[in-house]
């Protein structure tokens, strides 16, 4: 394929994806569930000679759509969504012409500077006080890593980037029960170790007790071991749920700990001001993730980290080889000091077009309807004698079940197999529970209403 060709197929993939999103809702919204099934549509080796761009495209038609779970299916409530708006696709596009690697400012000085200004906007967005930096990661997996990296060398004292974590004190993490395995895998990735991450009692409204934080930290001194840092919730995966941030930072800066704060999805929601008591404090923090990619709107990866103060993180992951230099440019940011990988998306380009074309003011109706439309399906939901609600709404995320698990499980199983809508289940206090979490791009309030009307149609078939 050349540079003609390209731009032929580029023009029917637009017309492709035009016709894929206008038809999402006839299709079902989770794929078939048969294990090998597509392997078994694949040639075993790859070809020796090339194949004609016609028969490539024929079978991507026949073989990919009917196999996926549609993500950006209106009627999708499951897991949190991976939105992605048309202007983010576009700009996706662009990037992907572009085909830069911005590991440096000197590499792609644009990549660089409107990441630098797209944190600013969010910082602003969100509420957050000037003077927060930040970065774009991939994922909230790679920013939390890269801040639980930091905490473990600021307790070293930057000795473990030398001599590694061999005969270093040991050292301790914090978190509630309903913080998401992000953390738990940084806590194993980092050499931290899972046995040392603390999971902090909860209090009857799912937020970490600082009182048990606090007393855990005593606990860990008196033994001989070294407190690294505190990790808090901003809407749990699970049921939605908050620490108490401000409450849980005094108890941090009291025993001189950094916090990092996981609002991956949660986040998005406080580009509205009457959200945000829900994290009230967190300006106190260290560091901070969100994920536009999830509710915001923005195409995935696209996950941002603010940075109260980018220097430890920094030291902690920078390296910059001779051949990594920018002669006569020290004062310069190059953004692969500040987190894992050393290449780099231009995944600003994304977040410039998105904010652009809806504006604040259209993505805050969009998050209040989708907290309004939750709210109500909750309600009617409840209504059903077999049902109950077992969380309520946070934002646009609640929990339900039925009497006993095998119920669940079965009512769940049908659902999906039927395909209008997708819900996936969790576990809370020890029982099996069913998800719904509003937050397609797509969605309607009749969408929404299809989760009590699904719902109703296989309580009478039971």
């Amino acid at each position: 394929m050349n540079h003609d060709e390209l731009n032929l197929w580029s023009k029917r993939a637009a017309d492709w994806a035009q016709e894929y999103h206008a038809g999402l809702r006839a299709r079902p919204v989770r794929a078939p569930l048969r294990p090998g099934a597509v392997a078994a549509e694949l040639p075993a080796a790859a070809p020796e000679h090339p194949e004609a761009m016609a028969a490539i495209w024929a079978d991507f038609e026949r073989i990919v759509p009917a196999h996926m779970t549609h993500w950006q299916h209106p009627r999708f409530f499951a897991y949190f969504p991976a939105n992605a708006s048309p202007a983010s696709m576009l700009a996706e596009q662009l990037s992907n012409a572009i085909a830069a690697q911005g590991m440096l400012w000197q590499t792609s000085p644009a990549a660089t500077e409107i990441e630098q200004v797209m944190i600013r906007w969010l910082a602003q967005a969100l509420g957050l006080p000037g003077g927060f930096a930040g970065t774009i990661h991939d994922s909230a997996t790679t920013a939390t890593l890269s801040a639980v990296l930091t905490m473990r060398e600021t307790a070293l004292g930057w000795d473990g980037l030398d001599q590694g974590l061999s005969g270093q004190p040991r050292l301790r993490l914090y978190a509630s029960a309903e913080t998401h395995s992000s953390v738990d895998k940084a806590a194993r990735l980092s050499g931290i170790g899972q046995g040392n991450l603390v999971k902090v009692p909860t209090d009857s409204g799912l937020s970490m007790d600082p009182e048990a934080l606090a007393a855990a930290i005593r606990a860990d001194r008196a033994a001989g071991w070294r407190p690294a840092g505190v990790v808090l919730c901003a809407g749990g995966t699970s049921v939605g749920a908050f620490d108490r941030i401000a409450d849980c930072i005094a108890v941090a800066r009291g025993e001189g700990l950094p916090v990092h704060v996981d609002a991956a999805w949660a986040g998005s929601a406080m580009i509205c001001p009457e959200f945000r008591a829900l994290w009230a404090g967190v300006e106190a923090a260290d560091s901070i993730v969100f994920n536009p990619h999830k509710w915001l709107g923005a195409q995935f990866d696209c996950a941002v980290q603010f940075l109260r103060d980018p220097a430890p993180q920094i030291r902690t992951l920078g390296l910059r080889p001779a051949y990594l230099e920018t002669a006569g440019r020290e004062e310069i940011v190059d953004f692969n000091e500040w987190t894992v990988p050393l290449g780099r998306r231009f995944r600003a380009l994304k977040l410039w077009f998105h904010l652009r074309a809806y504006g604040l003011t259209g993505l805050r109706a969009m998050i209040r309807d989708h907290v309004a439309w939750a709210a109500d399906a909750c309600e009617r939901l409840r209504a059903f004698q077999e049902i109950e609600i077992v969380t309520e709404p946070s934002l646009s995320l609640f929990t339900f079940c039925m009497k006993t698990e095998a119920e669940t499980a079965a009512l769940l199983q049908a659902i999906n197999d039927e395909g209008r809508i997708y819900l996936t289940p969790t576990r809370h206090a020890g029982r099996l529970v069913i998800r719904v979490q509003v937050g397609s791009l797509a969605c309607t309030a009749a969408d929404v209403g299809e989760i009590a009307t699904t719902v109703a149609r296989h309580l009478q078939r039971a």
